[in-house]
C-alpha cells in the first residue's frame, strides 16, 4: 500500500500534471469570461439585429405545465413544470463554443508558428568515416582508432570552420 501512494505521489508532482491543472483552471476562468461573452454582449446584439430576440428566453413548449401557458419567460415554463425546447440556450452553447473554438484555433496557430521560427542551425559534422577502413573517427583525429592508419590533417579553413560551429 505504500508503494501506491509513494508512486501515486510521484505521479501528482510531475510538471505535466502540474501543467495540465494549471490549464483546466485557467480553463474554467475563461469558460465564464466566454459565458459572459456570450451572454452579457453578444446576445443582445444579435437579438437587437434580428429584431430584439431575448435568446435566452427563446423555447418551444413541448408539454403544458400545471398551469397553463403562455409562459413569458423559460423561468415561468419551467416553474409551471412545462416540457421545453431550450432553442436559446443551444444557441448561446453553439456561440459560446464557436468562440472558444476560434480562440484556441488562434492560440495553436500562434505556437505552431512560433515553433516554425524556431528553426535549428546545421550543425557541424563531429565525425568522419576513415578513409581505409570506413570506420567513424571523431573528426579531429589524426590516427584511426580501428585500423591504426593516419588521417589526413583537417586544412587550416576546415579547422576555423570546427572551432566556430563549436563555440556557443
Amino acid at each position: 500500500m505504500a508503494k501506491f501512494f509513494k508512486e501515486f505521489r510521484e505521479f501528482a508532482v510531475k510538471g505535466n500534471v502540474v501543467d495540465m491543472a494549471v490549464g483546466i483552471i485557467i480553463g474554467g476562468a475563461f469558460t465564464l469570461i466566454v459565458q459572459s461573452l456570450v451572454k452579457d454582449v453578444m446576445n443582445p446584439i444579435i437579438g437587437l439585429l434580428v429584431g430584439g430576440v431575448d435568446f435566452s428566453n427563446l423555447f418551444v413548449v413541448l408539454s403544458q405545465g400545471t398551469i397553463a401557458g403562455p409562459y413569458p419567460t423559460l423561468a415561468a415554463a419551467q416553474v409551471a413544470g412545462a416540457v421545453t425546447l431550450n432553442v436559446g440556450l443551444f444557441i448561446n452553447a453553439v456561440v459560446s463554443f464557436t468562440i472558444v473554438a476560434f480562440v484556441v484555433f488562434m492560440l495553436v496557430r500562434t505556437i505552431n508558428r512560433l515553433k516554425r521560427e524556431e528553426v535549428e542551425s546545421p550543425k557541424s559534422p563531429v565525425e568522419k568515416p576513415c578513409p581505409h577502413c570506413l570506420m567513424t573517427v571523431p573528426i579531429n583525429a589524426t590516427r584511426c582508432g580501428h585500423c591504426t592508419s593516419e588521417l589526413p590533417v583537417p586544412t587550416e579553413a576546415e579547422q576555423s570552420s570546427l572551432n566556430t560551429a563549436s563555440t556557443p
